[in-house]
């Protein structure tokens, strides 16, 4: 006759990163509002104590995933900083944010959607973005800065370059093609470039 094996008991650290996996993916599938702790439980195979033990609720899971997924985005864009040369950090910050997506698309997917109010504060995507985009904004005002140009401006060209990935990314995230090294490389020749072509006091020239 034969036997079977009794299922290994998760330890309390395994049970955590699998509700974290399952609620991520519920979440980036359904909305925060439209998942429950029951559904969360559920596609775990667990009670619903078991989440409020670990979590205190769905709140609680859920900005536990949102401050994860922003930290890793923001450790990729941090890498892609450390490269010396403008263009090299123009391609890696291009790369780097793909990578994210490549590797994370439930937690990107999870960082696209609004949310209702969480533990006090609202997190959105243009809130990430603009975290994202803080870390861009020195370094890029120091470079238009030694071309004479007016270092305020930078915050808005950092945004600007930072939401134009993002989109193409989600783009990407959707079609799956071509590959993330030659999205990566279409998006740096035309940012790098732009940047290079920039006018010191552009003007409108159409009314």
């Amino acid at each position: 006759m034969a036997t079977t094996e009794p299922r290994k008991r998760m330890t309390a650290a395994e049970r955590r990163e699998q509700l974290l996996d399952v609620a991520r993916g519920a979440f980036a599938e359904k909305g925060f509002d439209a998942v429950s702790v029951e559904e969360i439980a559920q596609r775990a195979g667990v009670t619903k104590p078991v989440v409020y033990e670990h979590f205190g609720g769905k709140e609680g899971i859920y900005a536990v995933i949102i401050d994860r997924e922003v930290n890793l985005l923001l450790q990729n864009m941090s890498r892609a900083l450390g490269v010396r040369s403008a263009r090299g950090r123009v391609e890696a910050a291009a790369d780097e944010f793909l990578a994210y997506i490549e590797e994370r698309p439930d937690g990107f997917r999870v960082l696209l959607r609004d949310t209702s109010q969480v533990d006090g504060a609202r997190t959105t995507w243009t809130t990430v973005m603009g975290d994202v985009a803080d870390q861009v904004d020195q370094q890029l005002a120091d470079e238009l800065d030694e071309r004479g140009f007016d270092r305020s401006v930078a915050p808005m060209y950092s945004r600007a370059v930072i939401g134009m990935i993002a989109n193409v990314g989600q783009w990407w995230l959707e079609t799956g093609t071509p590959s993330r090294r030659e999205v990566a490389a279409h998006v740096a020749n035309l940012v790098y470039y732009g940047l290079v072509g920039l006018e010191q006091r552009p003007e409108l020239r159409t009314r």
